[in-house]
């Protein structure tokens, strides 16, 4: 029998150890929890060196709506334009819209007193945390179900491939299709939490207290077990490698702050089972130092390019991109390599091979360069094709054109790679208005894509073209906490790096760095894919709004007539996920 009695409001055990529980400790009715379910945009993956450019919530109680916010927020740099593809959140979008110093107090205000929800919580919560230490606002400390963990729980691998919130959509009926804005994917989540609720409601999950308890995921043992090897770590920018008793490297990982990355593997947080795989044969971790993020991004690249760990994923074969070039013949084709082409010749690249091959498939569009790979000589004929008999084809095979003749169409095909593609994307063009005009729209699909491929891959093949003829360029971004992150740049390769101290003059460290800068050898394109790779995230962060250009030693153009004038007509369709030119021309 319980006795009423005892010290705040619990019942006094008596001295056997037990106490009433109170009715706080069942928890809240689910139907009558306000939850608020968050969606972020951002430039980037990691909280503390990206910005957010969107919010989007919507607040439900007893599963019906009773709340939306939705905003764009001006993050303070630029965008990638990997990222503007995939979210469709250009810098002109949210170049009027308000900062987070503005837009953060409005959300708190609007998520009060709710439980937030978000699909892969880690990440937007991790983003909202952060706001609040830029803006010096003091984070609430809400209730967090994050539906990833959730779905981990109640769904099985047999009835979806992977938890992804598309797939979770789908799963549950969303009326709403995620599309990478914030307030439909916020939508869609609604969704997916009604419908991960209802399933938790058979493991006897009824209040919001055993909706935590059934949602908190623990560190495993193994984790628990390696934390030690995140012991003495710096907080600095630089490149982590988790290393194997054969010393042999298992991940490379990049940060700002190496010491707080690398502790995050050992905490609830890290579910990826890969990862945790990871852990279980790492022994150590090596830390490489950097001066900035843009030196630790660069040295990423270079050693999972050249280790290739088995536990990372991007970067780690850039050999096995592809190339556009024509063949050494008397009759050249276009083709597809993985062998880099030999420097001066005409090419683009690198790119993946669908889109290598959409290039080849828009040029053959608006030229009769021949497609067989038959090998022709000018001897002896051989047997036409199909695209000779409808006059794709200007049919070398039959002698139709001497070899001369042939020269010179190779060499408008060259000119499509390397100089104006204005001959293939108004031939393209044309032939897109005959599509539409004959109602064939999907055919008209194929070849806008194609062409959109050409003229994507010929605008970024001349951007770092250019870029690594002009030989030396020293650029400098502006340091968060004041100083200077330097770069010293030369044929496309970084060739060093300085933090400038705050308040001090940071021509001096300039002048000693270019001093004592990496000596590369010059070159007037990129030698091969890695060679690219590490040029365009140089451009990439030159592009930056906060980086000035200090010196550049060579010239560095683009030609008026080149590729990067079409990137205009080329829009982004966010409901189809994909590139394509305009049929305005």
């Amino acid at each position: 029998m319980y006795r009423s009695g005892g010290p705040a409001g619990r019942a006094d055990d008596g001295g056997t150890g037990f106490s009433q529980p109170t009715l706080d400790s069942f928890g809240t009715p689910l139907q009558e929890v306000t939850f608020c379910v968050v969606d972020l945009e951002t430039t980037g993956l990691a909280a503390d060196a990206c910005g957010i450019t969107e919010i989007g919530a919507v607040k439900v109680r007893g599963g019906e709506v009773v709340g939306e916010f939705t905003t764009l927020v001006n993050p303070g740099e630029s965008i990638d334009p990997r990222v503007t593809r995939l979210t469709g959140i250009t810098d002109e979008m949210v170049a009027d819209a308000p900062g987070i110093e503005t837009v953060l107090p409005m959300f708190l205000e609007f998520a009060h007193g709710a439980t937030l929800v978000a699909h892969n919580a880690g990440f937007d919560i991790g983003f909202l945390r952060h706001a609040c230490e830029l803006t010096d606002t003091r984070w609430p400390r809400p209730p967090v179900v994050d539906t990833v963990v959730l779905a981990r729980r109640l769904t099985e691998k047999s009835e979806i491939p992977n938890r992804r919130l598309a797939t979770l959509a789908r799963l549950f009926g969303s009326p709403v299709t995620p599309n990478h804005r914030a307030l439909d994917d916020a939508r869609a989540t609604v969704a997916v939490l009604h419908g991960l609720i209802e399933r938790a409601s058979g493991h006897g999950v009824v209040t919001d207290a055993e909706l935590n308890e059934f949602c908190r995921a623990i560190p495993s043992e193994l984790q628990r077990r390696k934390r030690h090897l995140a012991d003495g770590l710096p907080h600095a920018p630089g490149v982590y490698i988790f290393r194997d008793a054969d010393d042999r490297a298992l991940y490379i990982g990049v940060s700002v702050d190496v010491a707080a990355r690398v502790r995050s593997y050992f905490s609830a947080a890290e579910q990826r089972r890969r990862l945790r795989d990871m852990l279980a044969s790492a022994e150590r971790v090596e830390v490489v130092e950097c001066a900035h993020r843009l030196e630790a991004g660069v040295a990423e690249l270079r050693l999972i390019s050249g280790g290739k760990p088995p536990y990372n994923r991007a970067a780690k074969f850039p050999e096995h991109r592809s190339w556009v070039r024509l063949t050494e013949e008397p009759y050249p084709r276009l083709q597809v390599s993985r062998k880099p082409p030999a420097p001066g010749t005409p090419r683009l690249g690198p790119a993946s091979g669908t889109q290598a091959q959409a290039a080849i498939s828009a040029i053959e569009a608006a030229l009769p360069i021949r497609s067989c790979r038959t090998r022709l000589s000018p001897k002896k004929l051989s047997p036409t094709c199909v695209l000779g008999e409808i006059g794709r084809c200007a049919e070398p095979c039959r002698h139709s054109v001497t070899v001369e003749e042939y020269a010179a169409l190779a060499e408008r095909a060259a000119r499509a790679m390397d100089g104006d593609p204005s001959p293939i994307a108004e031939a393209v063009g044309e032939r897109l208005a005959e599509l539409a005009g004959s109602e064939r729209f999907e055919a008209a699909a194929e070849r806008r894509d194609e062409l959109a491929a050409y003229l994507t891959l010929a605008a970024a093949s001349q951007r770092v073209r250019n870029f690594v003829a002009a030989g030396e360029v020293v650029a400098a971004g502006r340091a968060k906490g004041g100083g200077w992150e330097v770069a010293v740049i030369r044929h496309g390769i970084l060739a060093g790096a300085v933090k400038t101290p705050p308040r001090a003059d940071p021509m001096p460290y300039i002048a000693k760095l270019r001093r004592t800068a990496r000596v590369v050898e010059p070159a007037d394109d990129v030698l091969d894919a890695a060679h690219a790779a590490e040029a365009r995230l140089l451009l990439e962060w030159i592009a930056r709004p906060e980086v000035r250009l200090v010196l550049v030693e060579g010239t560095w153009a683009s030609p008026l007539a080149g590729a990067e004038r079409w990137q205009g007509a080329i829009h982004h369709d966010p409901a189809r996920g994909r590139r394509g030119p305009s049929t305005t021309w």
